[in-house]
């Protein structure tokens, strides 16, 4: 056999179990907000939950209900409704006669060089009281006690921002390997267990659950200090992280828990705005991107199962290691174990999700997202997400 496939055999299964070594030692580190008790301080700070929506009549009742269930003693909900053309404000409507409390807003026009969710959420948080500030999606739901449970770990820890991992629950096996897949990748590339030292540059930010203190949230500049951001929950993160703030990522899948996507072809369309900025809109770190996953995770299954020797077994090994993660990631999402399979499949829907997001973004000049257009310019003068560079700390 060449001596070249079974170096390239070796090199792609120390890879493999580098990577399955990292993520399982590491979500081993990471708390759980289960071992955090409510608070009982009956003296809390006011929280601020700002809620976009944009289209959501079908799911923003639900997930509010469960926001409005809060056992909080001390909380404003702020629903921002970001120019829905279906029957989302009738819903919030007919809510809001239910609970008086609920805030609602509007809005009707989008100002130039905005994305529709950041500038919703940056209204929010302009009629925002509290001392802290939750952003979250209209499709979460949430377990009654967590956050009280969140404001007790943010505060007993002296945090200024925290980010929950949540549990999907969106049916279809196929489905939930590309989640898992796509949550494993930015697991690898984020490093949640890592964000909360001081001196280290990983960072999160998770949309479902980002929960920061307003003088934070001032200083960094808001979400005016990323507009055109597609990514902005994790962008959020890198901000609080550069500006030399505190932050930290609890695993909370018994407590938020959401329908990601409805079919692996919404899965797809919805990737199409954001997959390409993951790479800085740079086409060349794409294609590297594709060949990394080919090479990673599927020509082990091609060699496994075509090869002899020891490509073969150091091919199988590679599998070994993919698999293991996803069961690993399986038990923690709630997924049951006979869906891993549908892992071989993944790396393929992957690649083709890379490429489409690339050409598609190419060819219209720009991504297109809830009816509206931003062009690929203005996208491009965004900071970049992955951005390796050295960093300055703005905030001694």
């Amino acid at each position: 056999m060449d001596t070249g496939i079974i170096i390239f055999s070796v090199a792609v299964f120390l890879f493999n179990c580098a990577a399955m070594w990292e993520i399982l030692s590491g979500m081993q580190k990471m708390r759980n907000l289960a071992d955090i008790a409510p608070t009982q301080d009956s003296r809390a700070p006011l929280v601020s939950i700002i809620v976009p929506a944009c289209n959501e009549e079908n799911a923003v009742e639900s997930g509010l209900r469960t926001l409005l269930a809060q056992e909080y003693p001390n909380m404003e909900i702020i629903v921002i409704d970001d120019r829905s053309t279906d029957g989302t404000f009738a819903v919030l409507t007919k809510l809001q006669t239910e609970f008086p409390e609920l805030k609602v807003e509007r809005i009707q026009e989008l100002p130039a060089g905005w994305l529709g969710k950041n500038h919703a959420l940056f209204r929010g948080a302009e009629k925002a009281k509290g001392e802290i500030l939750l952003f979250t999606d209209a499709d979460i739901l949430m377990q009654p006690s967590t956050l009280s449970r969140a404001v007790n770990y943010l505060l007993a820890e002296k945090l200024d921002h925290l980010s929950l991992v949540f549990q999907n629950i969106s049916d279809g096996g196929l489905l939930n390997a590309m989640i898992i897949d796509a949550l494993g990748g930015l697991f690898f590339l984020l490093k949640p267990w890592n964000v909360r030292k001081p001196g280290n540059r990983s960072f999160i930010g998770v949309g479902a659950f980002n929960m920061i203190g307003r003088n934070a949230y001032r200083e960094i500049g808001g979400h005016a200090a990323l507009k055109m951001h597609p990514i902005d929950d994790i962008m959020l993160g890198k901000k609080v992280k550069q500006h030399g703030f505190s932050q930290d990522c609890l695993l909370g899948t018994s407590f938020v828990r959401v329908r990601w996507y409805e079919s692996v072809p919404a899965l797809i369309e919805g990737l199409m705005k954001n997959v390409f900025a993951l790479y800085n809109y740079n086409t060349v770190l794409a294609v590297a991107a594709i060949l990394g996953i080919i090479s990673l995770t599927i020509l082990p299954l091609w060699g496994a199962v075509c090869l002899s020797g020891v490509a073969r077994s150091f091919f199988a090994a590679s599998l070994f290691c993919r698999f293991t993660l996803f069961f690993a990631h399986a038990g923690e999402m709630g997924i049951p174990a006979c869906q891993v399979g549908w892992s071989l499949l993944t790396p393929y829907l992957t690649c083709y999700i890379i490429a489409r997001a690339v050409c598609k973004t190419l060819k219209n000049k720009g991504i297109q997202w809830r009816g509206t257009r931003y062009s690929l310019h203005e996208l491009k003068e965004q900071e970049p997400l992955l951005d390796f560079s050295p960093w300055k700390r703005v905030k001694e």
